[in-house]
């Protein structure tokens, strides 16, 4: 599938794209998503053939604990923060939202008449999952208004244009001490907001067991693409998310799909489990994709597999049905 888009063509991201790149802002060091990788990215769209018109936008929701200018950072320079990234495209419409800044503030739709920046929450839980849905509605630094699940808002005409939202998904593989892996599916609880969904009896985190991700990259945006900053990872079973510079396994590698589920499986199986052997682990059960006891990543990466299903996107974990290109 080619990356760039226009009328004619069945690609990703066409000239007149929003794009939000949705990173890890929730940890320094190489616990958030890696610069370096970032900077490429947002190059690559701003190269369109075509020109790129659009918008590029670098956000996330760190749960009130996140920053996009970090003073410790995953890249080859560290002082390089995704606010510098960012900055670094001067001539072009990039920017950052840090969706913490809005996480605690419960709006509604533009058209329902309200401009506010803040969250859209939905009002019942998911019977499948237990998550209440809630997703970031926004203006960007060059006005242009934002919702997550609808679309661009055109306030002159009143509707939203969903064809130009698109949603590129980086993030960081690692172990993580409560759910076994963070990668493509995980990496969703960067767009919830977790208060107020708490507020609403359906606990964003609390759902990650349950398929809760899913359900969130169902009901919302789903991504266009996932890529998988596999360049500096936590290959340390049970610990994690936070990576200080010091535990973290340099494995240089970048992995991307339009199935998230299917290359976080590819990903746990192929980069993440070999890189903990070598680390001298023997107990690689919380972070093989094969294990469905309950509770466990297999189990939940299944039941968000479901949910993905459900709503008309293609998921697997099977891996006979997966294409893997690799380039050197």
């Amino acid at each position: 599938m080619p990356f760039y888009a226009n009328e004619n063509s069945y690609g990703i991201i066409g000239k007149d794209a929003l794009v939000i790149i949705k990173v890890n802002s929730q940890w320094d060091e190489r616990g958030g998503t890696n610069t370096d990788l970032v900077k490429a990215i947002v190059q690559a769209i701003v190269d369109h053939p075509q020109g790129f018109t659009g918008e590029v936008v670098i956000a996330d929701n760190g749960q009130a604990h996140g920053s996009l200018n970090y003073g410790r950072n995953n890249a080859e320079d560290t002082s390089q923060s995704m606010q510098k990234v960012a900055d670094s495209f001067s001539g072009d419409r990039v920017s950052t939202y840090l969706w913490d800044t809005i996480t605690t503030k419960r709006v509604n739709e533009y058209v329902d008449q309200d401009p506010q920046d803040g969250y859209v929450v939905e009002s019942s839980s998911s019977p499948e999952t237990g998550l209440v849905v809630t997703y970031p509605k926004f203006k960007t630094k060059f006005g242009t208004n934002v919702s997550f699940k609808l679309g661009v808002w055109d306030s002159v005409t009143a509707t939203y244009d969903s064809r130009r939202l698109k949603v590129i998904n980086v993030p960081v593989l690692k172990s993580h001490g409560g759910y076994g892996v963070t990668a493509s599916v995980k990496h969703y609880m960067g767009v919830v907001s977790e208060k107020l969904s708490q507020e609403m009896g359906g606990g964003a985190h609390r759902s990650v067991g349950s398929g809760g991700m899913g359900t969130e990259m169902a009901q919302t945006r789903f991504p266009a693409l996932n890529i998988i900053d596999a360049i500096w990872i936590n290959a340390n079973p049970g610990r994690g998310p936070s990576t200080s510079y010091g535990s973290a396994t340099k494995i240089g590698v970048i992995a991307a799909s339009t199935d998230p589920v299917a290359l976080d499986y590819w990903a746990a199986k192929n980069i993440l489990m070999p890189a903990a052997e070598a680390n001298g682990y023997k107990d690689l059960t919380s972070i093989d994709p094969d294990n469905n006891s309950p509770g466990s990543f297999g189990d939940w990466l299944r039941l968000s597999m479901d949910e993905i299903r459900k709503a008309g996107y293609g998921a697997t974990m099977d891996g006979d049905r997966m294409n893997v290109y690799i380039a050197r």
